[in-house]
């Protein structure tokens, strides 16, 4: 019987299928080819090693597939790792893919409900009319797509769960901070990252497109709220104009991606609260696995810091 992947410990020996999320090609200092490979259960996530890779090793080790694993699972800088001593396909007439999809643990009709009930909150026309629209676009496949493919909340349904974390963030700064225009902000925060919705290539095996690559959700973003404001003839009104800059602003930083830093307080609260759930968001998938007292591995994405996991 498989073993879920958040049930591993130190020393078993597994036998089962996964699902790969991810490869990676490397050499040995000896020129000798590997693959770290990321690999996925329902439960979460494992990153493996093959060494010693053979061709038709490589040839079935490819994203989005479910192979047949076999290895030992190892404690490396107090994180559990595979080690795979051999992969082999697998007959998918036999494979239920809900076994190996992570989801968002928030109902996915709670997330709608939230979604379109802050959507009516907003009390400025011109903002409701615009988010209805971009909302329109993209209909019920926006509650199933990932917000990123590895960084933050990249299981299916993470989109919706980062945007509905960031409305609760955005009401209660809002509370905090009248002078605040929670109409540009929450409206900033439903609009931010809808572009990946077209970045991505999908809510399972998520890659990036060609336009993706080339173009970026910022600017898909900005493209499709200019699209609607034509549409609705708002386009030269202040509302559309500070709209396009929250979404063009909300990186915070030139070399992070955003093409203009925010130059409205709204777009500055934007950035800080869309950063505070991804990085929570990060933290707590990183701090999971690890044993209480004892640091996680550097993460590049959080300045190749390790964090430190309390005993208490």
């Amino acid at each position: 019987m498989s073993k879920l992947i958040n049930d591993f410990v130190s020393k078993d020996v597994i036998n089962q299928p996964l699902f790969i999320k991810g490869v990676l090609k490397g050499a040995t200092d000896k020129g000798a080819p590997y693959l770290t490979i990321t690999l996925q259960d329902k439960s979460g996530s494992i990153s493996s090693k093959l060494w010693n890779v053979l061709p038709t090793q490589e040839e079935i080790a490819q994203v989005g597939k479910i192979i047949n694993v076999s290895g030992d699972v190892i404690d490396y800088n107090n994180t559990l790792q595979l080690r795979i001593r051999n992969i082999e396909e697998v007959d998918m007439s036999l494979i239920d893919m809900n076994d190996f999809i992570i989801k968002s643990d928030v109902p996915i009709d709670d997330l709608k409900i939230k979604i379109n009930d802050t959507i009516h909150s907003i009390k400025n026309n011109i903002y409701r009319d615009i988010i209805k629209n971009l909302y329109s676009l993209y209909g019920d496949d926006f509650y199933s797509y990932p917000a990123a493919s590895k960084i933050h909340h990249s299981f299916m349904g993470g989109l919706a769960v980062h945007v509905c974390g960031m409305i609760d963030l955005a009401n209660e700064v809002c509370k905090l901070y009248p002078q605040l225009n929670r109409d540009l902000l929450i409206s900033g925060v439903l609009a931010h990252d809808i572009g990946k919705m077209v970045e991505f290539s999908g809510p399972i095996t998520t890659e990036y497109t060609l336009e993706g690559k080339l173009i970026g959700h910022i600017s898909i973003v900005q493209g499709q709220i200019m699209e609607i404001s034509k549409r609705l003839n708002v386009q030269d009104s202040e509302e559309s104009i500070l709209l396009r800059h929250m979404v063009l602003s909300h990186h915070g930083h030139l070399e992070y991606g955003s093409p203009v830093l925010p130059m409205v307080q709204e777009a500055e609260v934007l950035y800080f609260i869309d950063n505070l759930d991804a990085r929570l968001n990060s933290l707590d998938t990183l701090l999971k696995p690890i044993k209480p007292g004892s640091f996680s591995p550097k993460v590049f994405s959080l300045e190749n810091r390790s964090f430190y996991k309390p005993k208490e």
